[in-house]
């Protein structure tokens, strides 16, 4: 027999897996990384960095630099964000406007900046001057009559037709992923899914592009949600550069966390409710060193949004508002009441939403994505153009609604009939009775908020990119505006009414309109994406409306109610349901008296566990198992006999292993013996070498007992981020919980369709 010590020529050559190679640790696409592996590496990396900073000065410098990378990334990805987000901004405005009218003196300039910079505009007319020109007057000469309406109605369409085109043939063409908000996908990731190119060079390009597109096609979407997903692709760009996020897939979704941070902050102009949103919304793992870098990237992507002033107001969004006058606790009926619209929006969209959705992946829909695009563009632009509250960009109509009456608007919702012997200052205008242009708002805000509400449905999912923050606000803002019209008439036609005495006297201005909508956008917001802390945050970053933090918290806290007694599921969480992703949400409750062996497999009928044994395989047996199965991984048992558990090893390392090992090693061949032990097993004279795969043996896989209930057993995978369970008795083997079986065993006490769960 041969033994150990008449190999000793020959342990270097067993051992070259002691030696790291090429892509082992990493994982295959749509496939669920283990976070315990990861940060166990993490762990080995940094204990040898700090060992190896004692021994010179270059190595303590290299320590220093490894310290500091997490900033250095924080910072680019904050420089990135920031600079992607003011250009979209400017480029939106540009090309919102262009659908009706050019710029004489320089084509690239807005409606708004072409008449600022004219010597010809006055305060009164400042949205007429002679170097604007609607396409009527520019093509026709004429800019009244119903010929000059119908060349811009036309015109109109032809340019939200052309922007949409071209938005859906980019995104099938060069990165299919960019459609969409992203946000479903990124917490999937976050949750530690691999999806490899979501977050690619191409997909940063093209929805950075297509973004600018779609918004300015006038369909009813926002590029909010969209902005955390280019936010998240910086990152993954960024992380690439610097291998200690590059070699860690753990490590690279704390910086895709952070990112995701600075993506709502220049969306919204709100570094903390961004941070907020990251922790309560889309992150998995957030550690406290997160939560810092999320802080630092946020603030240096607002920092650098701030320097470019997209919006020319010296503010970060384009509706910051300043309201003059406290509320009342009266008023906080009407602001619940708009909570419960806000839940009830948010159910009737999702529902209706995802059944569209499903009905576009099941039937013949779904083979005709640029067709779809089209024909809601068209129907959009159509019915949008006659109602001058659809016509307009909907941050521009949401700036409007939350605007506050001064004495200089000159908005049709501003439209009251003045007291001639007000002597006021211009600051504090009293309520006065709704003029005629108010009514006529009125019933245009009615309709435009019922084509709101059913648009809406239909465009969000389409393969374009896609946010849903500012068209739920929309709705929210519009119904908020109408129910503060009607609060603010009833008190001025009866301020002698006991609710409205104490507060509401003769001449006073109590009732701010403005201020019910920015309550109505929350709550239509909370009620769609079921966010509460991060919400509230946002909104009161947005609008500058800090001492309105109450009337918001009350709505948003009703919405979230109202829709969860109709369903749990947020509109992100349904999407990650519907396209079937593996992901367990935290959130969720598994309340049911089941036991891993209830779920294990194999199930009584199946065919036994495969497995490896630690010293009686070949390599040919390993190959044709590998080959016979689709695992992802193997346990490592004693024997077949025994079925005593030693360890787990993944399929796609045994592959690169082997496969290097025939590379790099002579004298393995296909019957050479495979073995897991530290030291070789007693072999036959004139053997072919073995092969010593402990270096890639999991030697402490999770485990539990068959009688482990299955709620603790949801539980560890949760917040350990397995990928698989191993299930024993005793030291043996009996079976294994992976957790794509864990999701389906959910899914099937949930009664619901088990075999939704497609990826691994």
């Amino acid at each position: 027999m041969v033994n150990a010590g008449d190999m000793n020529g020959s342990g270097n050559l067993m051992d070259f897996l002691d030696e790291p190679f090429p892509d082992v640790g990493t994982y295959e696409d749509f496939h669920t990384i283990d976070w315990l592996r990861e940060k166990s590496r993490d762990t080995d990396r940094h204990r040898k960095i700090t060992s190896k900073s004692k021994e010179s000065i270059w190595e303590f410098i290299k320590s220093l630099l490894d310290a500091w990378s997490g900033w250095v990334v924080m910072l680019l990805i904050g420089l990135l964000a920031g600079t992607l987000a003011g250009v979209i901004d400017l480029a939106v405005d540009w090309m919102t406007d262009l659908k009706e009218g050019v710029c004489l003196s320089a084509f690239w300039y807005s409606h708004e900046q072409c008449c600022w910079t004219s010597n010809e505009t006055t305060f009164e007319d400042r949205d007429k001057c002679p170097l604007w020109q609607k396409w009527s007057e520019l093509l026709v000469n004429q800019s009244e009559g119903a010929s000059a309406y119908i060349l811009n109605y036309f015109l109109y369409i032809m340019w939200a037709l052309c922007f949409a085109f071209l938005a859906v043939s980019l995104v099938r063409v060069f990165a299919p992923y960019a459609c969409g908000s992203g946000i479903p996908e990124i917490k999937t990731i976050l949750s530690g899914f691999i999806i490899r190119g979501y977050l690619g060079k191409w997909t940063l390009l093209i929805k950075t592009v297509t973004l600018v597109l779609v918004v300015s096609s006038g369909l009813s979407l926002g590029k909010e949600g969209p902005l955390v997903h280019v936010a998240c692709c910086c990152g993954n760009f960024f992380s690439s550069l610097f291998s200690k996020y590059s070699k860690n897939e753990g490590k690279r979704r704390e910086v895709l966390s952070a990112a995701a941070a600075a993506g709502v902050s220049v969306a919204f102009g709100a570094p903390i409710g961004g941070v907020l949103f990251s922790l309560e919304e889309v992150s998995y793992y957030f550690p406290l060193k997160t939560l810092w870098r999320s802080f630092f990237a946020a603030l240096v992507a607002a920092f650098t949004l701030r320097s470019i002033n997209p919006f020319g107001n010296s503010r970060l969004v384009l509706f910051y508002v300043e309201y003059h006058t406290p509320w009342y606790m009266a008023e906080l009926f009407p602001f619940i009441l708009l909570g419960v619209f806000g839940g009830l929006w948010g159910t009737l969209f999702i529902r209706c939403n995802i059944a569209w959705c499903r009905r576009r992946k099941t039937t013949r829909l779904g083979k005709y994505p640029v067709l779809e695009v089209i024909v809601i563009t068209a129907i959009t632009a159509i019915i949008a153009y006659p109602n001058p509250y659809t016509r307009r960009s909907t941050s521009e109509l949401i700036s409007e609604l939350f605007n506050d009456c001064g004495a200089l608007e000159s908005s049709q919702l501003c439209d009251y009939i003045n007291d001639p012997n007000m002597t006021r200052p211009v600051d504090d205008i009293p309520d006065r009775p709704a003029g005629p242009g108010v009514y006529t708002a009125m019933w245009q805000l009615a309709l435009a908020l019922v084509f709101k509400i059913v648009i809406t449905i239909f465009t969000f999912g389409m393969k374009i990119p896609s946010g849903l923050f500012i068209p739920s606000m929309a709705v929210g803002a519009m119904a908020g505006r109408m129910v503060g019209i009607g609060v603010e008439q009833l008190a001025y036609h009866h301020h002698d009414w006991i609710i409205f005495r104490n507060w509401c006297r003769p001449g006073a201005d109590c009732v701010t309109p403005g201020l019910y909508a920015m309550v109505g956008a929350a709550a239509c917001l909370g009620g769609v994406t079921r966010m509460t802390v991060s919400l509230v945050v946002i909104m009161f970053e947005l609008t500058g409306g800090l001492e309105y933090i109450v009337p918001l918290m009350a709505a948003a806290v009703t919405s979230k109610w109202v829709a969860d007694a109709f369903g749990k599921e947020g509109i992100y969480e349904a999407h990650i349901h519907l396209n079937g992703y593996p992901f367990l949400d935290v959130k969720d409750e598994f309340t049911h008296r089941t036991l891993a062996t209830d779920v294990m497999r194999p199930r009584r009928g199946e065919a036994p566990l495969s497995v490896l044994t630690q010293d009686s395989m070949t390599v040919e047996d390993v190959e044709t198992l590998i080959k016979e199965t689709d695992y992802n991984g193997f346990p490592v048992v004693v024997s077949k006999d025994s079925e005593r558990l030693i360890g787990f090893a993944q399929r796609r390392e045994l592959i690169l292993a082997i496969k290097n090992a025939r590379q790099r090693q002579d004298g393995v061949v296909s019957n050479s013996i495979v073995y897991f032990t530290e030291d070789p097993p007693e072999l036959p004279p004139n053997s072919p070498h073995p092969l010593k795969l402990r270096r890639i043996l999991n030697l402490s896989p999770f485990t539990v007992t068959d009688h482990t209930p299955m709620e603790t057993v949801v539980d560890i995978f949760r917040k350990l981020g397995l990928r698989q369970c191993l299930v024993t008795r005793s030291g043996r083997l009996l079976g294994i919980i992976t957790k794509k079986d864990v999701l389906r065993h959910m899914a099937q006490m949930a009664n619901q369709d088990p075999e939704s769960i497609m990826f691994n």
